[in-house]
């Protein structure tokens, strides 16, 4: 099992039929989740593919998670929480700005994908919508997002089937109303 230290994120490669298992080890922290076909980096996970396609902006065991060319990247197997979010982009130091600006801005998943994937040779401006694993989203009644903090809990864990090989960025979010305001591991293994 390896573990992603607090407010930083990593990249690796997933093999088709591989499987990850994203684990929150001490309860209400969300991991950003994004890929690329390891082949084609033009070829990488789409929010909007996958709301479209799950018809539904819920997602847990049996939903699927599509590229922006429209094939099947992952199948959720096993997920002990199934509440997620995949409509809000990772955060970034403009976010940091925006929502938190008397705190000094941190590189935030967006900056952690970024440095993770350049070691593939990917560029930032690909990184697209993350899927916010565990990150718990309320949408009223008139459309307005609420962050709430996660209902992951100690040991919870959701597990990512690869449908295609793969490089995968993960972070332990660095954002303080996903989380909590409490900045936790995430752990992953390759099963």
């Amino acid at each position: 099992m390896d573990k992603i230290a607090p407010r930083s994120g990593t990249a690796f490669e997933l093999k088709a039929g591989q499987k990850l298992k994203v684990i929150d080890p001490e309860g209400e922290q969300v991991a950003d989740l994004y890929a690329f076909n390891s082949s084609n980096h033009n070829e990488y996970l789409s929010s909007g593919r996958s709301l479209d396609y799950n018809e539904s902006v819920n997602f847990g065991k049996g939903s699927k998670l599509y590229s922006n060319d429209s094939h099947e990247m992952f199948e959720i197997v096993e997920d002990t929480v199934e509440d997620h979010d995949f409509l809000l982009t990772p955060c970034s130091k403009a976010t940091f700005r925006h929502f938190y600006p008397d705190e000094e801005p941190v590189p935030g998943c967006h900056g952690n994908l970024a440095k993770a994937f350049s070691a593939y040779g990917i560029p930032e401006h690909l990184i697209n919508t993350t899927f916010n694993t565990f990150m718990n989203v309320a949408i009223d009644e008139k459309g307005k997002l609420s962050v709430l903090p996660p209902k992951s809990k100690a040991g919870d864990y959701t597990v990512f089937e690869a449908k295609m090989d793969m490089i995968v960025g993960l972070t332990a979010c660095s954002a303080g109303e996903s989380n909590n305001f409490s900045y936790k591991p995430i752990c992953y293994e390759i099963l």
